[in-house]
């Protein structure tokens, strides 16, 4: 089943906010502290990933025209946006809540390495060790981030499986038409672009920036464009 890992997935990420809400009666002093514990946490784990780059040029590129993009389309109002319909919906009584929890666990799990390789080995070769793997971190990270956060955070899980989803279909075909060095230069690149995004989602859980990321999302579909472009440059000159 090719979706399977998408689906333990989305369930781990459910399960983990549920778990969470249980939680919610914890102080709030350990709460604030177990948030910036988490920010801390996606720091680090943003500049590993930055560090993998084997070509920077393209990195900044597509952070440069990704977020031209984002910004001249509004990703982030319009994420934040379908939060706020969610707490209309839920009759939320903090407004905003919902909308933070749902576009910070949204950017956290669906940028990253794991989201794509995983969704591509379950495509490709029907393996879904990565997703079950990212599924128990998901899991453990909706968990506590719902204990601050918010059920706005079990939201996120239906993006996510939206985005891990198409990803694994499209990969049943995408060995037949993109060719295996385009492939494995898109992740490393890819790898690296998303691990900004990340370190700025840390930032911003840590209240030292307020970084719009939502608004950099395209550069990830610049950096396969950039990819491509560079794969038949060489192949041609």
């Amino acid at each position: 089943m090719v979706l399977l890992g998408t689906i333990v997935n989305g369930i781990a990420i459910i399960f983990g906010t549920f778990f969470g809400k249980f939680l919610h009666r914890i102080p709030e002093k350990i709460k604030t502290l177990v948030l910036q514990s988490i920010g801390l946490a996606v720091v680090i784990l943003g500049i590993q990933m930055g560090f993998k780059s084997e070509q920077y040029l393209i990195v900044i590129l597509s952070l440069l025209f990704g977020s031209i993009i984002g910004e001249v389309i509004d990703l982030d109002r319009k994420l934040n946006a379908l939060g706020r319909w969610i707490e209309v919906k839920m009759g939320a009584k903090e407004e905003g809540g919902i909308a933070k929890g749902f576009v910070t666990a949204t950017l956290i799990f669906a940028i990253g390495a794991m989201a794509i390789i995983g969704a591509l080995d379950s495509g490709l070769r029907n393996d879904h060790s990565v997703l079950f793997t990212k599924s128990l971190l998901d899991g453990f990270t909706s968990l506590v981030l719902a204990t601050t956060l918010g059920i706005g955070v079990l939201f996120s899980a239906f993006p996510v499986m939206i985005y891990q989803g198409a990803i694994a279909l499209f990969a049943t075909q995408i060995d037949k038409w993109i060719p295996q060095p385009i492939m494995d230069s898109f992740i490393v690149e890819m790898t690296a672009t998303g691990g900004i995004m990340i370190l700025a989602i840390g930032l911003n859980m840590l209240e030292i920036t307020r970084v719009r990321v939502a608004n950099m999302l395209p550069a990830i579909l610049v950096v396969a464009i950039i990819v491509t472009a560079q794969y038949f440059w060489t192949i041609l000159f």
